[in-house]
């Protein structure tokens, strides 16, 4: 039995982060990964998904530019895209991450782990070997999340694709069948619409019903504008796959497409992780406090995804970091700091998380939608403007369309949320970030001037409006 101050179970970006801060607070660290090193991010998520929107959203931009315009000719290169996404993912190789943590001090053992006990991990590896190893100090789990498939009659047998497979494809389809209009589902339709593909969407009420209405409403736009065959309230009730492709029934129809994609959710993978050995119910997502320990436990830690605090990258990043902070902090004795805002706590989990979806338009958003800070309790008032509006906005592109939304606490006087629809956008949100993690006053916000012409003036125009309106 190997014995180490801090076991990491995953070593995707989450696990990694876990790893290199605890690693930095000089702890003794071992990290198990049973697939690539650098996680589901690195090879089948946030990476190759973006590499393979950048290009047509740049042949884009590019025709929305008289003279720009002229220069663009021809098809877009589809296999020059893909050969792009397979530089971007190491042609699924990891041998530089697993350089990067041997340089970072850190141990890697190779294999499937399950908690065999307290602050003890078992490993078995793809030939059957099994390492035992024990944390004097803690486990951190960090394991991520899987697609969720959905109790549709036949979708077993059918073959569906998930985002893993979408991410990872060699070529496109003829045709793709989305069940789902959420972010992944409808990125995806983005891309795959561009490469040429004849893209279904089947989804719920809206798309994007977790933002602001008018963001699912414009991506719906644009998606049809591009051939996409939107369907909204609809419900799959069966899928076949036989010789012609799938076939997805709903309660309007059917289509048959090439391949379908099932893009519904997530689930904790934690069926097979032996929780039960520490009285935890396998499949659960792991509840933690802010400093990353789950409840009930001093020595386990989780982080990321698994946690369904926030389903990001970035997100879960930035647990890490508190969590490797506070893992090292308590072995070393000290006091940690956890009061709001602290050092070893994520408290932008419960009211500032960024998310851009990287659509055609975009959608960037922080903090809270309208509704939910009504459902909360906040006293609000929105204040909503046209992005297309802003000059700066006019020179980026002709014909820009878009639109911005601040909703504000009218008794502090703070920004609780922002959304932005539009080319680009995903570039204004820091911004926004900031305003709202620092609670910036809007009196305050108004001396934050905006560079002219750029589209930051939206902030201006926003505060503007804030007090005409007042």
């Amino acid at each position: 039995m190997s014995e180490y101050d801090l076991i990491v179970i995953g070593a995707g970006a989450v696990g990694e982060n876990v790893a290199d801060r605890a690693s930095q607070g000089g702890l003794r660290v071992v990290i198990v990964e049973q697939e690539l090193v650098g996680g589901s991010c690195s090879y089948w998520a946030c990476i190759p998904s973006k590499v393979l929107l950048r290009s047509p959203a740049a042949v884009n931009a590019a025709k929305r530019v008289p003279g720009a315009a002229a220069a663009v000719g021809g098809e877009l290169d589809v296999p020059a895209v893909f050969a792009r996404r397979n530089w971007w993912t190491g042609d699924w190789n990891d041998d530089g991450q697993v350089e990067w943590l041997q340089s970072a001090g850190i141990d890697l053992v190779r294999g499937h782990a399950r908690i065999s006990g307290e602050r003890v991990v078992t490993v078995t590896g793809a030939d059957g070997s099994v390492t035992e190893l024990r944390a004097t100090h803690a486990v951190a789990v960090c394991a991520g999340s899987a697609a969720l498939l959905p109790d549709i009659d036949g979708l077993p047998d059918a073959a569906p694709w998930t985002s893993r497979d979408a991410t990872s494809v060699q070529t496109a389809p003829t045709s793709l069948a989305i069940i789902g209009g959420g972010v992944v589902g409808v990125e995806l339709a983005t891309a795959f619409a561009a490469f040429g593909t004849r893209v279904t969407i089947l989804a719920g009420s809206a798309l994007l019903d977790r933002f602001e209405p008018f963001a699912g409403e414009l991506v719906a736009d644009a998606l049809r504008d591009r051939g996409v065959d939107v369907r909204l309230d609809a419900t799959a009730t069966r899928v076949r796959r036989d010789q012609h492709g799938v076939t997805i029934d709903w309660d309007g129809g059917s289509v048959t497409a090439a391949e379908l994609l099932v893009a519904t959710g997530r689930v904790p993978r934690t069926d097979d992780l032996g929780l039960e050995s520490i009285d935890l119910a396998p499949g659960d997502w792991l509840s933690t406090d802010d400093s990353l320990r789950v409840h009930g436990f001093d020595w386990l830690y989780a982080a990321g995804d698994i946690t369904h605090r926030a389903l990001l990258t970035h997100q879960g990043k930035y647990q890490a970091r508190a969590a490797g902070d506070a893992i090292a902090a308590r072995a070393r004795g000290e006091q940690l700091d956890l009061e709001r805002w602290g050092r070893h706590v994520a408290s932008a989990d419960h009211t500032a998380i960024p998310q851009v979806t990287f659509t055609d338009p975009e959608v960037a958003s922080v903090g809270l939608t309208a509704q939910q800070a009504k459902d909360a309790d906040y006293p609000v008032r929105v204040v909503d403007y046209d992005l297309g509006a802003i000059q700066g906005a006019q020179i980026l592109a002709d014909g820009y369309a878009g639109r911005a939304r601040m909703v504000v606490d009218t008794d502090r006087e703070v920004l609780l949320g922002v959304t932005f629809v539009g080319q680009d956008v995903g570039e204004l949100l820091h911004a926004a970030t900031i305003a709202i993690v620092g609670e910036v006053s809007i009196d305050r916000l108004w001396h934050a001037v905006p560079s002219f012409p750029t589209m930051s003036e939206i902030w201006l125009r926003l505060l503007e409006t804030w007090r005409d309106e007042a």
